[in-house]
């Protein structure tokens, strides 16, 4: 139950739908009796660390998969961006959109280069290659694009773009492993693109990341500064830090590459099962995925229209989470509204309307293996008694702790 933010109004029978909470990214886990067969070989070989021989196998399978000459695990998918932008040479200002999680801009700054917003297209959620050209400068040296919810940039565009300015072009694809675009996987476009194996991602390695990319050049250059610089014993030729990914994490992210075809099959399940259970709710729209391409369904993201729907996002995330569902509001409030770039860019608002209005109407709801169908539809029930009940929830005094 709600701990009474509706006063007297009795919707729910006062405890909550859910004894458990149901996450948004709640990890996906393969078959453990290979993962922990790996953990006990990579234990009896000694070999913990130090691009060992599980690593090695993890990436020659994500660069099979990709098709791509190259691929570099990593400790986590925020240091490979800040590898990859160091190796790709930015400097100056890179054009970044803000509607994404605030690694994407850190990974500039904390290489005090600035990232330069740019706004998003409402339909795609993505950066919007017409909004870039204003933000070219003299100091430019690239565009860091983000392949939001798994659907890809414009990539042409974008490429149009770098090439014609004389700009590098890297992609955040911490979203997008297992997806496509125009039959090709993401993954191998640009100089370089990111992926993210993090426990809440569709793969997850418990904790990490890789660049991939076609590049020779460079991703000798990612492989020397992913170790110090070391190429070979005591010789570092190169400056460079550790981002290494370890051999249990690639234990892990083995043993999911051999259920990915079950997690994409599971959540292709659960999307069209709230796509279905949620389609006449007014004010509600979940967001679509190319039905020919590769996906991997791992986002379930709504917008939700406060005058359509009668209650604002924030009222609803706040009674799901009384029910026990996290949902999650995604990216709010924006990187532009963070530190360190709401002081350094406070009219930032002004050249970022639609994300201004886009951070404030998405949702996302839980998805993955861990969830049941009738997990599922209890969190739909929950939402259409609130859609139903919108004109009374919206007198009642309403104290938001999110």
């Amino acid at each position: 139950m709600i701990n009474k933010p509706f006063g007297d109004l009795a919707i729910f029978d006062g405890t909550p739908i859910f004894t458990n909470k149901l996450h948004v990214g709640c990890p996906n886990i393969g078959n453990r009796e290979r993962l922990l067969y790996r953990i006990n070989d990579i234990l009896d070989r000694r070999w913990l660390t130090n691009n060992g021989i599980y690593v090695q196998e993890f990436e020659q399978r994500i660069a099979d998969f990709i098709g791509v000459k190259h691929c570099i695990a990593t400790c986590n998918a925020t240091v490979a961006l800040e590898i990859a932008i160091r190796a790709a040479g930015l400097k100056g200002e890179v054009i970044v959109p803000s509607f994404t999680f605030i690694a994407t801009a850190h990974a500039l700054q904390w290489q005090e280069i600035t990232p330069v917003f740019c706004d998003i297209d409402p339909q795609t959620h993505n950066i919007d290659p017409n909004k870039i050209f204003q933000s070219i400068t003299p100091h430019t040296t690239g565009i860091l694009g983000v392949h939001l919810w798994g659907r890809p940039c414009n990539v042409e565009v974008l490429s149009e773009i770098a090439h014609t300015y004389n700009l590098k072009l890297i992609f955040d694809a911490a979203h997008a492993f297992g997806c496509s675009h125009q039959g090709r996987m993401i993954g191998s476009f640009g100089d370089a693109e990111v992926f993210s194996f993090h426990a809440t991602k569709f793969l997850n390695t418990f904790e990490g990341g890789a660049i991939v990319t076609n590049n020779d050049e460079l991703a000798a250059k990612i492989r020397l500064m992913t170790n110090f610089g070391f190429a070979g014993i005591d010789n570092v030729i190169y400056i460079g830090t550790n981002g290494k990914m370890h051999e249990t994490s690639a234990a892990m992210g083995l043993t999911g590459l051999e259920s990915l075809e079950e997690f994409v099959a599971i959540n292709y399940r659960n999307y069209q099962q709230y796509k279905q259970e949620l389609q006449s709710i007014a004010g509600l729209r979940l967001i679509n995925y190319d039905k020919t391409e590769k996906c991997n369904y791992q986002y379930i993201v709504l917008e939700i229209d406060e005058n359509d729907f009668g209650i604002s996002r924030n009222y609803l995330v706040e009674i799901l989470q009384a029910e026990n569902v996290i949902a999650r509001r995604y990216f709010y409030p924006g990187c532009h509204n963070m530190e360190p770039y709401r002081s350094y860019f406070p009219y930032n608002k002004l050249l970022l309307p639609e994300t201004e209005k886009l951070v404030n109407r998405v949702l996302c709801l839980p998805t993955g293996t861990a969830l049941k169908p009738e997990d599922i539809s209890k969190i739909c029930q929950i939402i259409k008694l609130v859609a139903a009940n919108s004109c009374e929830l919206s007198k009642v005094k309403f104290y938001s702790h999110i």
